[in-house]
């Protein structure tokens, strides 16, 4: 067939076969955006293939989701309204100091995402929707009727008025935030609290004066990086969580001399890259594992002629840690040094002690310990994920004692820290942003009545909508009634702990509303849903990391009826009777040159932030907005042909960060942003924040406390080191083919990268099971079917699944098809209100069962209605 019948059969084509769309990919290079099968109003066969021989216009977009990388950047190549081709960054040579910002396999797939055939193109209710719910119990498997924008949003604002009206504004909870303002306007909904991706950084972090990882960091950047001569990453693999630039940072540290060890149940890719030596140590127990090194320290410690701790800092830096440097008021016994002796509960924390829960043996234990204390400049580095799991609301206090003992924070090539997310192998505060948009706002306080402000953790979510109750603080429940659900932005019933409940929650209430591109987890289990834009169909984005800034702009127009987040909140805004004025006071037009015009750089000797843009009065009025000229760094025609700006950067320059500097040098001029001002290894400020919580209590110091669904609840009787009913723990991975449950869509990246549930071959042969197997996970919780892959890389005991798949639940059974991860964890209110996915109890054993499972690559889209 030839290359322009290929391009007519795909375009024309009503539902697009992945045969096709392979063809028809190939036959124009593998990289145009095809409009799932549907021509989407752009050119017919003939005419695009004529358009491609053009030039047309390549225009910056930017891979816009919650990948954990570097925000990177994607261009499209569009001729006559239609892309073409898609490219990443090449707006300046690539260099280690000056680096490209280019995408990964995730962001090259991007076209797929808007163009795909399981776009969501019109507003559509339920077959078996009424008022006040209907056929709820058909949520997840009924059939979807196409309306019009005018019923869809008049259906959301009655029913809306109808829930209040019979059970407050209470009755109404809202988890995402692209319908805030007219919400708040109408009365505000229930809302959620807790952290996520976090795990216990996001509140230890900065209470006991070290950071988050996000927010604050306590690492320093990139280039000071390399001056480390021993970096331990302690439960993180950049290489797929992160990607980006982040592996590169840290192998140019790696060519720079740096040893790298590397602590987590699986030996993976970046250890593979990276690591000269590899520790295994079970999920969850870490803090164990820190405690025995911290005990060999203690033990171990000749000042004279083998000092293993740096005193000096401990003594004027940290406050708790042993009786003659506890904050005033609180027990001098209760220190964490007589608690790593085991003055306080009589066991000390032994390299062997530790060794039986975290199996690590206890001379590695020792000799880890040993050499962080004995180099010089060490980096101890670990991800969000040790702080996912369940009763660890103070691994960051212990991780960050280590790291104090030893005396790596605050100086060259010397740092103790979270090293994850954007902020991967780079640390530090931006050195480029954008201005804000500039809508102001919607003053509560001044409301009356105010808004509901309640709020109820992720780990009860779905529990409160079933049992009609909630924790509102320390020993205190109260009575919820919530009917309505508006998922408005995000995937939380697939990516909230305790899928299963949240299914029956969902099919309990009166109403379900989402706004989505696809018909994700959210939409599948709704009464209404509404097509929302991606971020290629709207007008404008910024996105970056701490050295770039990416201008997106609109890449192509709405496709089909989607239309963008405002227009709706506006839209549902007047038939609520709320001023309009408030939900959308600003033009995007005009939010667009705010963000521009408050684009900031720092200068090259690190005195201050200058204007990143010249902006012309032409410049302005060709946007149509007001404003004022000004001089800066680059034009704006500069920027928006680039698309982005990355500062340059080279070793010795005026732009570095090491953390804590200041703070080491003269604590009390430069206090930390806990209670005492110092990093706190005795800190009652969690202690009080996790008992207010309501929902357990801990220590003032970073003791061990035993997991929830950890190592020991493997046991049926740990003492006699018996085996229960689950005896796996499952670690819930940052899978390559998606960013959390985005892209988890798009057959190419299900194809290239497997849904495979991942075991040691010593495992799989005590259970009689060889690769390709279709194994049934059960948990507490939940059951997945998966087809296993075996690896020596995982440490036996521990099995694996990538976070994030799209739940495909088989009606009869119960049984997750899709390997869901949320279907096995299972919601367990602890600590702080973190959720613990990497802290969950499984068995494992051979389908037998009548379901047939394809690879998912094969599986039929979700494409709700398919055209005649």
């Amino acid at each position: 067939m030839s290359e322009g019948n290929l391009l007519t059969k795909a375009l024309t084509d009503t539902v697009l076969s992945r045969r096709t769309f392979l063809k028809w990919s190939s036959a124009v290079g593998g990289t145009v955006a095809l409009a799932g099968g549907m021509t989407f109003g752009l050119k017919k066969a003939g005419e695009a293939a004529q358009a491609a021989a053009g030039e047309g216009e390549w225009i910056t977009g930017a891979c816009w989701h919650n990948c954990g990388g570097q925000r990177c950047v994607l261009k499209a190549q569009v001729v006559d309204g239609v892309v073409q081709r898609v490219k990443t960054d090449d707006t300046h040579p690539d260099t280690p100091d000056h680096p490209q910002i280019r995408g990964c396999a995730r962001g090259r797939s991007q076209q797929h995402q808007v163009f795909g055939a399981d776009r969501l193109k019109y507003p559509m209710k339920r077959k078996n929707w009424e008022p006040g719910g209907g056929k709820k119990e058909l949520r997840g498997r009924d059939e979807w009727v196409r309306i019009s924008w005018d019923e869809a949003l008049d259906i959301v604002a009655s029913e809306l008025k109808r829930v209040k009206d019979k059970y407050g504004n209470t009755g109404i909870m809202e988890l995402g935030s692209f319908m805030s303002r007219p919400l708040t306007l109408f009365g505000g909904t229930v809302r959620t609290w807790g952290t996520t991706s976090w795990g216990t950084w996001f509140y230890t972090g900065p209470k006991i004066g070290l950071g988050d990882g996000l927010n604050l960091t306590s690492h320093n950047d990139r280039l000071d990086l390399r001056n480390s001569q021993l970096i331990v990453i302690w439960g993180g693999n950049p290489a797929w969580s992160a990607q980006g630039n982040s592996m590169s940072f840290y192998r140019e540290a790696k060519r720079a001399g740096a040893k790298f060890i590397f602590i987590d149940p699986l030996y993976n890719d970046s250890a593979m890259i990276l690591a000269d030596e590899w520790v295994p140590v079970r999920p969850a127990t870490d803090h164990a594992l820190a405690l025995g090194m911290a005990h060999t320290l203690l033990t171990e410690d000749d000042p004279a002629n083998d000092p293993l701790i740096d005193w000096d800092f401990l003594n004027r830096c940290t406050v708790g840690f042993d009786a003659e440097h506890m904050p005033e008021g609180a027990d001098p016994k209760q220190n964490f040094k007589d608690y790593v002796l085991g003055g306080l509960d009589g066991q000390p924390k032994t390299p062997e002690w530790a060794s039986e829960i975290c199996g690590v043996t206890p001379n590695k234990i020792r000799s880890l310990a040993r050499e962080i204390a004995r180099t010089k400049r060490a980096a101890l580095l670990t991800a969000w994920a040790p702080a996912r799991t369940n009763n660890t609301d103070s691994w960051p206090q212990i991780f960050m004692t280590l790291g104090a003992m030893t005396g790596h924070i605050g100086q060259p090539g010397r740092m103790t820290g979270v090293s994850c997310w954007d902020y991967t192998a780079n640390g530090g505060p931006a050195i480029i942003g954008s201005g804000g948009a500039g809508v102001p706002g919607l003053k509560t306080d001044e409301m009356d009545p105010k808004p509901v402000s309640i709020t109820i953790n992720n780990n009860e979510i779905w529990e409160a909508i079933l049992s009609k109750k909630y924790t509102a603080g320390y020993q205190s429940v109260k009575d919820i009634d919530i009917q309505m659900i508006i998922h408005d932005g995000g995937s939380a019933l697939n990516q909230k702990v305790g899928m299963t409940k949240g299914i029956a929650a969902h099919r309990a209430v009166e109403f379900v509303l989402t706004s989505n591109f696809t018909l994700n987890t959210n939409a599948r289990y709704s009464d209404v849903v509404l097509p929302v834009t991606t971020q290629w169909e709207r007008y404008s984005y910024f996105h970056g990391n701490r050295e770039h800034l990416i201008w997106a702009r609109q890449i192509t127009r709405p496709l089909f009826e989607a239309k963008d987040d405002e227009w709706i909140a506006a839209e549902l805004g007047k038939r609520l009777g709320l001023d309009a004025a408030l939900i959308a006071p600003l033009s995007l037009e005009q939010q667009t040159f705010n963000r521009l015009a408050g684009a900031w750089v720092m200068k090259p000797d690190g005195s201050e932030k200058e204007p990143l843009l010249t902006i012309t009065e032409q410049d302005i009025a060709d946007m149509g907005v007001t404003g004022k000229a000004q001089t800066g760094r680059i034009t704006l025609q500069e920027f928006k042909e680039q698309g982005v700006y990355v500062v340059p950067r080279s070793p010795g320059d005026k732009l570095g960060y090491i953390a804590h500097a200041a703070f080491r040098q003269d604590p009390a001029a430069n206090p930390l942003k806990s209670k005492s001002g110092k990093l706190e290894v005795f800190c009652q400020d969690i202690a009080d924040f996790v008992k207010k919580s309501g929902f357990t209590e801990i220590s003032q110091l970073p003791v061990y406390v035993k997991p929830t669904e950890g190592y020991e609840d493997t046991f049926a009787d740990w003492e006699k080191r018996v085996k229960g009913e689950y005896p796996f723990q499952l670690v819930t991975i940052h899978y390559r083919r998606r960013s959390h449950s985005i892209f988890d869509n798009v057959p190419w990246l299900r194809e290239l990268f497997p849904q495979s549930f991942m075991m040691n071959p010593m495992d799989a042969a005590a259970l009689g099971l060889k690769v390709g197997d279709t194994v049934q996970v059960t948990s507490r919780h939940g059951t997945v079917l998966r087809p296993l892959y075996l690896t020596e890389r995982l440490l036996p005991g521990v099995v694996m699944l990538g976070e994030g798949a799209w739940a495909e639940v088989d009606e009869a059974s119960g049984i997750d098809k899709a390997g869901a991860t949320n279907t096995l964890n299972g919601a367990i209110p602890n600590g702080q209100g973190h959720q613990g996915w990497n802290t969950c109890n499984v068995k494992i054993e051979k389908y037998v069962g009548s379901i047939q499972l394809k690879p998912d690559y094969t599986w039929p889209q979700r494409i709700a209605i398919k055209e005649a």
